[in-house]
């Protein structure tokens, strides 16, 4: 098997890198010369045999330009005759074993054996791709040496020194200290680590080593605590530049990881084929894919490092981009059914309604029966703020679909959401003429037999034409007569499976996905980029801001006599726990206890009642109507309430343990207030919250925007934890997976870059079938993301 010249090209340029260490191929440049001349040499590259024979006998001041001629002649040989790119076929021959790819089990890796590769699996770590896409999750900058008399304390520094002497000795529990002195000739310093009893070996007397590490004091002397170390060589792993901080397991240590990482780095990447066509990577000034692999394992420096990360951000935001752009495809590939505009069904909708659509409301409203009155089937995402009317416009596109002589079906994540549904949608239809009201039917499971019997055939029969339900609308014994609109609500918290059972109720019907919680508009390009957004950002006239404080545990007193002071006016309140009942593993107030102690201790004659998600459905509902109806003054709750609950007398929402909700939950609360007439308040009570926390809870506080909100909430807890995005599977990207990812969805010119290469990609080779796209298929393929998917 011969050496290509691309990976010649490669090694020599590894090679400048490290500085003409004849180090970037194990054995040396001289190994390459004798593996080539296993096989016949051509002549024309007899010239670049002999100077790689001779490669491990020139001086450091000669090897540079022996590298730059060869780099030389390779340039001009690609000029007049370009040798084929390397293909996840072509294995290099630099020892390495024929049957062994990236894709082979990382036990094909020098230095893992069953052992390692059963403690790597805890990292997600089984083939050598694996490995090499197992990224730092941070990096020590040990780039400035500094010399010993110009240490101060705090810093993350490197010296270099001689060692004086080390000693070791038992501690206090019976741990081993060892303690060595190390000089540089302008001072001192002592280093301790802890039960590493070995140290008192390697790090003998004379010995000359390189410290890393933070410069700690004790007794007040400046000192080194388990600080990284290496004995002084030339080439140094652990103590030198950038150095990276992989996530580890039990029975794996840094020291270890990073030298296993080096190796492998250094030897895979000269394998590694690049999926992205030249021309984007010419386009976009992109690394190469080894090279970026290499420099975000390894930076030589800052600008290195930035320049891996873009580039591995842009491979996953590319495979974002082609993976919606595929399902949109899909999608609108299918036949629909256009939909008649009924103007007048419309307008005498409109003209009962008790208020007047905001300009928000009109817009997306004329943009969802657009799509309707399409041949193909329509897939929009209506998106707006608690309490900005999305159901209402809901509403007006379903009663279009009944005056089609269809059947429409709204599905709620929980029987609490869909009977509220219900009953909004009943008000808002009794102001309406009795020849134009739909018949209506509700489906939880939480219905008698009778009752879901008599649904069931109301559904089959079209005798339903509105039809309000939870998941129990997908169970086999619902069948629609002639579903043309299917609208969920909360879409996030369904899953793939369930909105696709929805959808298959009808033939390819006309899908309307609503969020309450605002999407950031990077994520919108992203993992909702194969559907329309129509979004609603502006509120109903009147609607007051809620006024929100961040309070401190000592406050709770003066928080529970301003809400006792707002139900002596009438008025009535929330109070949210985090949990349902105590937890020995967590600290926080549980609805379940606290509400014993709220009822007997804090408002002993008040009405307090407890709403949680282990209660039956039955028993929700008794004590939502009750809160509804006014029976109750205070209503304990668990997170259950987010969703579902719309009391307008309700002015005070009282959030226990605030720090431990994301913005996004915390708004949600928040929005459940503030929908009367009066005045309404949200406290968040914190016990110990974090920076992070104390961040998110500043947010809150300053502003009622819900999609300034949303993009916080992104930036801060990034997009595998946005809508629980990483248990979905809609992450499962490489860079985006390892190590908390590379990819930033923040990075909104990166994101356009890579919406447009995919864009050209996929006009010009929609099923990646070109030669030029081979790779790139590939790479897709291994990650599954071929055939339909659903994000919406």
């Amino acid at each position: 098997m011969s050496l290509t010249l691309e990976t010649l090209r490669h090694i020599l340029i590894l090679e400048r890198k490290q500085g003409f260490r004849n180090g970037a191929v194990i054995g040396g440049l001289e190994k390459l010369a004798a593996r080539w001349q296993e096989s016949e040499t051509p002549p024309h590259l007899r010239g670049l045999l002999k100077r790689l024979q001779s490669y491990p006998h020139l001086t450091r001041e000669e090897r540079p330009p022996a590298v730059e001629e060869m780099l030389d002649i390779l340039a001009r040989r690609k000029t007049e005759n370009p040798p084929p790119s390397i293909t996840s076929e072509e294995k290099p021959s630099i020892t390495l074993v024929e049957t062994t790819d990236l894709d082979s089990p990382v036990t094909e890796v020098k230095g893992i054996g069953p052992k390692r590769a059963e403690q790597l699996s805890r990292l997600d770590v089984e083939t050598i791709r694996d490995l090499l896409y197992l990224f730092p999750h941070r990096y020590n900058d040990f780039q400035q040496m500094k010399p010993i008399y110009k240490l101060r304390y705090g810093e993350v520094v490197t010296i270099a020194g001689t060692i004086q002497k080390t000693k070791s000795r038992r501690g206090r529990g019976g741990q081993d200290i060892v303690t060595t002195v190390i000089s540089d000739g302008t001072g001192t310093i002592q280093a301790t680590w802890f039960n590493q009893p070995y140290l008192t070996k390697t790090l003998r007397a004379g010995r000359q080593v390189v410290i890393s590490g933070e410069v700690d004091e004790y007794l007040g002397r400046l000192v080194f605590t388990s600080p990284e170390w290496e004995i002084l060589a030339p080439k140094l792993v652990h103590t030198n530049g950038i150095i990276p901080v992989y996530p580890l397991t039990e029975g794996i240590s840094a020291r270890w990881m990073r030298r296993q990482m080096k190796r492998t780095v250094d030897y895979w990447t000269l394998r590694l084929p690049d999926h992205l066509p030249s021309d984007v990577r010419e386009r976009r000034s992109l690394l190469p894919l080894d090279e970026a692999i290499r420099q975000i394992h390894f930076p030589e420096g800052q600008e290195d490092l930035a320049r891996a990360r873009r580039r591995l951000s842009f491979d996953d935001l590319l495979l974002l981009q082609l993976r919606v752009l595929h399902q949109r495809h899909q999608w609108r590939s299918r036949p629909g059914r256009p939909l008649p505009l009924d103007q007048n069904a419309l307008q005498g909708f409109l003209e009962h309604l008790p208020f007047t659509l905001t300009g928000a409301q009109h817009r997306a409203l004329q943009e969802i029966l657009e799509d309707i009155q399409q041949p193909e089937p329509m897939n929009r995402l209506l998106q707006g703020d608690v309490g900005s009317g999305k159901t209402v416009v809901a509403l007006a596109v379903m009663l279009q679909v009944v005056a089609a002589g269809c059947q429409a079906v709204l599905m709620a994540p929980t029987e609490l959401l869909a009977e509220q549904h219900a009953h909004t949608i009943s008000r808002l239809l009794d102001n309406m003429k009795d020849e134009r009201r739909p018949s209506r039917v509700l489906l939880t499971g939480s219905l008698s037999k009778g009752v879901r019997k008599a649904a069931y055939e109301a559904i089959r029969e079209g005798v339903a034409e509105i039809v309000i339900g939870t998941h129990a609308l997908i169970q086999e014994g619902v069948t629609f007569h002639d579903l043309a609109l299917a609208v969920i609500d909360e879409q996030h918290r369904f899953g793939v499976a369930q909105r696709a059972s929805l959808r298959q109720k009808g033939h390819n019907p006309h899908v309307l996905v609503m969020s309450a919680t605002p999407i950031p508009r990077t994520l919108a390009l992203t993992l909702y980029g194969d559907l329309d957004i129509s979004t609603i950002d502006e509120m109903p006239p009147g609607r007051k801001p809620v006024t929100t404080r961040w309070l401190a545990p000592r406050e709770r007193e003066r928080a529970y006599h301003f809400l006792r002071s707002q139900v002596e006016e009438s008025h009535q309140a929330f109070i949210i726990c985090p949990l349902v009942e105590e937890s020995e593993k967590v600290e926080a107030r549980a609805a379940v206890e606290e509400h014993q102690r709220l009822s007997d201790d804090v408002f002993p004659g008040l009405r307090v009642g407890l709403l949680h998600g282990r209660m039956s459905g039955q028993e929700k509902d008794k004590v939502m109507r009750r809160f509804a109806a006014g029976e109750l003054d205070i209503l304990v709750s668990t997170p259950v309430v987010e969703v579902g609950i719309d009391i307008p007398n309700a002015t005070v929402m009282l959030i226990e343990g605030a720090d431990r909700f994301g913005l996004a939950q915390l708004h949600q609360f928040r929005g459940r207030v503030g929908r009367g007439e009066a005045p309404s308040y949200c406290l968040l009570l914190a016990e110990s919250p974090t920076s992070e926390a104390e961040e998110r809870l500043r947010a809150v506080e300053g502003t009622q925007d819900g999609f300034a909100l949303a993009e916080k909430d992104l930036e801060m807890r990034g997009p595998g934890e946005f809508f629980g995005l990483r248990q979905s599977g809609l992450l499962d990207l490489p860079s985006i997976r390892r190590a908390g990812g590379l990819a930033k969805l923040s990075d909104v010119e990166l994101l356009k870059m890579a919406r447009q290469e995919a864009r050209r990609i996929f006009q010009a080779d929609p099923d990646l079938s070109q030669p030029r796209h081979q790779l790139l298929h590939r790479w897709v393929l291994r990650l599954g993301w071929q055939g339909e998917g659903d994000l919406s």
